[in-house]
């Protein structure tokens, strides 16, 4: 037969004499003694608490900014268009019919003065329709301050025939104030020479510019135009 392994058992002490000071101590009568981290005690349990709560707190604060990355995130990737005018057939202004409302720019009348253009007369030659020439206060008002040098193009701006738009604002430019009438309303056709006008013009669809050229106006996006 072999010779049985001599197991030790569970929370088992060897016994060991320790003699202190003639004092004879059985360890096999001595208590275990529970160690400071143990989670049996109630103060590593409240503890565990507040690290849980803490952790709970902090998982919490890591998903609201993920949920915040996810709400940029779709904010870049979502595209927002800005509402299109019911009257416009793709790049087509229905509202654009006779008599045409002509938004005039200060440039406009100055080439048209260099020029020696009758103003209504040369637009119903231009459009083959009748025209209603539209100055606004701020134009008037810019037109004032140039002085005398547009003394001229400021006698026909307040010629009676035409007609006066009220602005409701103050301190605008001439030129944001008839870009921002044209994206409210698309019912105008903006008279103007000014590059950078037109420029900002062309962005805005269904909105027809007239120019002068080679002595006379012409006008450009107004698929009805006559041909020249």
């Amino acid at each position: 037969m072999g010779v049985q392994k001599k197991t030790r058992k569970f929370a088992q002490v060897d016994t060991l004499v320790l003699i202190d000071s003639g004092l004879r101590i059985n360890l096999d009568q001595v208590k275990r003694v529970i160690g400071q981290r143990d989670a049996r005690l109630k103060k590593n349990q409240a503890k565990g608490e507040i690290e849980s709560k803490r952790k709970a707190k902090g998982d919490e604060v890591v998903r609201e900014m993920y949920v915040l990355e996810d709400n940029l995130l779709l904010q870049h990737l979502i595209h927002h268009s800005p509402q299109v005018s019911s009257s416009l057939f793709f790049q087509y202004n229905t509202a654009l019919v006779p008599p045409y409302s002509v938004l005039v720019d200060t440039n406009f009348l100055s080439h048209t003065v260099q020029h020696k253009l009758e103003l209504l007369e040369t637009m119903m030659d231009c459009l083959y329709a009748k025209c209603i020439p539209i100055i606004t206060d701020c134009v008037m008002a810019e037109l004032e301050k140039l002085g005398q040098k547009y003394r001229i193009a400021l006698r026909i701006a307040r010629d009676e025939r035409w007609e006066r738009l009220r602005c409701d604002h103050k301190g605008v430019y001439a030129d944001d104030c008839l870009v921002d009438r044209v994206m409210k309303h698309k019912v105008y056709i903006v008279a103007t020479n000014d590059r950078d006008l037109k420029r900002r013009i062309r962005k805005i669809p269904g909105v027809p510019i007239m120019s002068v050229a080679r002595g006379k106006y012409v006008i450009e996006r107004l698929p009805d135009a006559p041909e020249k």
